[in-house]
């Protein structure tokens, strides 16, 4: 599945440019004004086909399949009834993917799954059952390898968060109302952004059927988004100093209003921060961010003060690779697509001339990974988790949008509570077989970042930011480690 990545990132480029976090976007410029959805729009597509929304998940892990056994010649592929009956006999088991692969790439499958559903008519929680019945039905039928315990927890949970994200985005861009140019164009962004919508307008005549209504679930929500280009720097210390210079993109999405707690529907107010690296010693996807409000409730409404608080769903995904030989070491990796929790946010509007918001979230981490010094098996350098994580941070904004600065911390605390055996060779060891999280360890990750923006010219600002990484894990049979990264980013960011 990794081949499919730099087609992956594309679309979630022109996904983040059609509709772009930084914890809370502390400068919200409104891209439009906002609309309620049209009745005739809810009715229209709240339709529920079953059959279309089945047929879509299994035809697409049937054309996934073929497209790995006959094009690419999987090993993995060369399924039979015997390997799928000796999947059912042996069950589940840790897989020894790379990071990318088993908290991006099937995060981002459990997407298509969830959206099979979503444009069929079903809401959130309907449609991830969709997720769970589409992974299920790839990791019991569709490999050979035995069914894989982190996948079926990463595709479904990872994929609603993405798979909302992308679903309310290619929303945005649809209109039923256009013909023409106009109209391919907003049909191909949206098939970009969410296939399986998409593919489902192509079966049932929507891309191409003019209405006298938007077709938008969501009518013209609030939305800001902004765009920065420029240079990343990472340092990396441990035991030697080694570092790296190249070209950096950030993109940042604020969905909705933070303070708008009458709706219950999920989603209905998100961030999304993706960072790309354009260095040949990184990988392109350094980090996605997704925060998800499920429900909300007030907490203080006054004149000039607001705070709710939420449960809401965390996607944390951060991703590096050995910067050089210097110290021929990663600096971190940390991969979280199945958290949620309980969140606080607070505004104070307008007092003489700056504005102060704030936020604090507490949450069950469910399964994550983070980077290992010693399991080394396969394609994998990360043990698998569950644990805890903690986020704060603050945003002030100085004469309205003339200037903003902003402090984030998060802490990640990881247990690896299924390791291999203390004398294990990992060098001849079967992995195929090897059912471990990894090293038996507590882990905990530390991200603390601070951002200045300082206005130029109209949208047009200049951003400077510090990002610290700070690693700290304790193993059973090895000694204690200590890693600690740095990375600077000079950017223009233009906000929309």
């Amino acid at each position: 599945m990794a081949r499919v990545l730099k087609i992956l990132i594309a679309s979630l480029i022109l996904f983040m440019t059609h509709v772009g976090a930084w914890a809370q976007m502390p400068i919200k410029l409104q891209v439009a004004p906002q609309v309620d959805p049209d009745s005739v729009d809810l009715a229209y597509y709240g339709k529920k086909h079953f059959w279309r929304a089945a047929g879509t998940v299994a035809g697409f892990n049937i054309g996934l399949w073929a497209f790995d056994r006959y094009v690419q010649n999987g090993d993995f592929a060369r399924i039979s009834l015997h390997s799928i009956k000796e999947n059912f006999k042996h069950g589940f088991k840790w897989d020894n993917d790379k990071l990318g692969t088993n908290m991006f790439l099937h995060p981002y499958n459990g997407n298509l799954f969830y959206n099979a559903a979503r444009s069929n008519g079903y809401n959130y929680w309907q449609s991830g059952l969709f997720a769970i019945g589409g992974s299920a039905m790839w990791e019991m039928f569709m490999e050979c390898e035995y069914p894989s315990t982190n996948d079926i927890i990463a595709t479904p949970i990872g994929g609603m968060a993405i798979g909302e994200v992308c679903y309310r985005a290619s929303d945005a861009v649809l209109d039923d109302r256009t013909t023409g140019g106009e109209r391919v164009r907003r049909e191909v962004a949206a098939f970009l952004i969410s296939p399986m919508r998409g593919l489902t307008r192509i079966i049932n005549g929507d891309a191409w059927r003019k209405r006298s209504t938007t077709g938008r679930q969501f009518g013209t929500p609030s939305v800001a988004m902004e765009f920065s280009a420029g240079i990343r720097g990472l340092e990396f210390e441990n035991e030697v100093y080694d570092s790296s210079l190249g070209f950096s993109m950030q993109f940042n999405l604020e969905y909705g209003d933070r303070f708008e707690v009458k709706s219950s529907r999920p989603y209905d107010y998100f961030r999304v921060r993706a960072d790309i690296n354009i260095v040949n010693s990184q990988p392109l996807l350094g980090q996605l961010d997704i925060t998800g409000r499920l429900i909300a409730r007030e907490l203080l409404e006054k004149e000039r003060s607001h705070m709710s608080i939420g449960l809401y769903q965390h996607f944390d995904y951060y991703d590096s690779d050995t910067i050089s030989e210097v110290s021929a070491k990663c600096p971190y990796k940390l991969g979280i697509p199945a958290s949620l929790g309980c969140g606080i946010m607070f505004r104070d509007i307008e007092r003489n001339r700056w504005v102060l918001d704030a936020y604090l979230h507490s949450n069950a981490v469910i399964l994550g990974s983070v980077l290992s010094d010693y399991y080394q098996v396969d394609e994998r350098n990360y043990n698998l988790a569950s644990g805890f994580s903690i986020k704060g941070g603050a945003n002030m904004v100085f004469n309205r949008d003339k200037f903003s600065a902003s402090l984030s911390h998060a802490y990640y605390r990881l247990f690896t509570w299924k390791g291999y055996h203390q004398y294990s060779d990992l060098d001849n060891i079967s992995y195929k077989v090897l059912d471990a999280q990894g090293d038996h360890s507590v882990a905990s990750f530390i991200v603390t970042e601070a951002r200045c923006d300082l206005k130029l010219w109209r949208k047009l600002y200049l951003t400077l930011s510090f990002t610290h990484y700070m690693r700290s894990t304790h193993y059973r049979d090895f000694g204690h480690i200590k890693s600690s990264s740095m990375a600077t980013r000079l950017m223009l960011t233009y906000k929309l």
